[in-house]
């Protein structure tokens, strides 16, 4: 599967002197994890710090895959309002999607806090203005469930907008404790520190294919095997290859950089910014003054018309942002297309399966996707230290697509 085509920013911004080397022969280990992107990342770092023996595999270069094209955009709140996850899944199951995802992002804090590399993490709040006037009931509603179950939100109205903002909107929701990220930088930072703690990883490296037994799996790879008491598969997107879930479903997504801007005095403490309208035009800049812009979402053009489908894309976000925020110098640097999943129910695919014995996933589908890995490493870690957490059947993969509430 092409996941990413155009070019994307973040691989300009580091240069590992970390080489990995492809597996060749046999090897074995407690825990295998298949994927090097950030679920695999945040999973192999919590499993390897707990003394487990680790080995991690993927078939292109670390972080090269979705991590490569992930904005960075880090938020508590999610595509699916709490609101509508309480209508949904009932209030305890929608409350405690929200505060999985809060306490999520204070981890991925301490993770990135904890790395010898600087993955640009840095903290944001968030503006989800209402995209028209429709939409400002919705917004009110919203900011009346997040303060009732304790979650940290401001409901700002035009004038308050006007005042932070070079532009109008009817009201926003105004969050706090959030963050941005360079994903590939941390995905990097990540496996370095996983192997300080002695995980074995190795790049370039596919999974052709595994067989199951009652002690374990065999993993084969082209030039090896592994044999794995547990194997947790961390493919990402790809993993609709490897098993298809009738709960998910693949988009293209499209995202620039812009060349760095002198000033940026008129957007509000650099906040991360998007919309209710669906699909929504989301911004977020960088420490070096450069705006990133995604959003455009739409079915998987034909292979031979990414490249330029991301050109174009581009051009349409770049016209968008300036629509915002208005200046003669702004300029597409890079620009670039992807592969995005999500769920039809909003919410990401976590643990078990009953045809993959020994075996959990970590498919954090949805615009949340770097949240939902690390509530997915660390729900998978107490699994395999046979710590038993009924959070995780809140993300089964065998559920139904709507759950009823409870």
């Amino acid at each position: 599967m092409d996941l990413v085509y155009g070019t994307p920013y973040w691989p300009s911004t580091y240069n590992s002197d970390v080489d990995y080397p492809s597996l060749h022969g046999e090897i074995s280990c407690d825990c295998l994890i298949i994927g090097g992107g950030m679920g695999g990342a945040l999973t192999s770092r919590l499993l390897a710090e707990r003394g487990l023996d680790t080995v991690v595999i993927d078939k292109r270069k670390i972080a090269h895959g979705s991590s490569s094209a992930n904005t960075g955009l880090l938020q508590y709140t999610n595509d699916k309002t709490l609101t509508s996850c309480i209508n949904t899944f009932g209030e305890e199951k929608g409350v405690r999607f929200y505060e999985l995802c809060r306490k999520a992002m204070q981890q991925l804090t301490e993770m990135a806090e904890s790395l010898k590399t600087d993955a640009w993490f840095i903290p944001r709040n968030s503006f989800c203005f209402a995209s028209s006037e429709e939409d400002v009931a919705m917004l009110e509603e919203e900011y009346q469930t997040l303060q009732k179950h304790g979650f940290d939100a401001e409901l700002w109205y035009a004038d308050q907008i006007k005042s932070h903002f070079p532009f109008e909107k009817p009201a926003a929701l105004y969050t706090k404790g959030d963050a941005e990220v360079n994903p590939y930088r941390f995905v990097q930072g990540l496996f370095e520190s996983t192997a300080q703690y002695g995980a074995r990883i190795y790049e370039q490296t596919e999974m052709i294919h595994c067989v199951y037994d009652d002690e374990g799996v065999w993993c084969y790879t082209p030039h090896g095997k592994i044999r794995a008491k547990q194997v947790v598969y961390a493919a990402g997107y790809e993993t609709q290859e490897i098993k298809k879930d009738k709960g998910a479903y693949l988009k293209a997504t499209y995202a620039i950089t812009t060349k760095p801007l002198p000033d940026l005095s008129r957007w509000h403490e650099q906040a991360m910014i998007w919309e209710t309208a669906r699909p929504y035009l989301y911004m977020r800049t960088t420490p070096d003054n450069r705006i990133i812009a995604g959003g455009l979402d739409e079915e998987i053009p034909e292979h031979d018309q990414r490249e330029l489908r991301a050109k174009n894309q581009g051009d349409v976000l770049l016209e968008e942002v300036l629509s915002y925020f208005p200046t003669d110098t702004l300029e597409v640097d890079y620009a670039w297309g992807a592969v995005f999943g999500n769920t039809h129910d909003g919410l990401p695919l976590i643990g078990t399966h009953p045809d993959y014995p020994h075996s959990y996933f970590v498919e954090g589908y949805g615009g949340n996707g770097t949240v939902y890995s690390m509530i997915a490493a660390s729900l998978i870690e107490d699994a395999i230290n046979g710590i038993e957490n009924d959070d995780m059947k809140l993300f089964s993969l065998t559920r139904t697509s709507k759950p009823s509430p409870t």
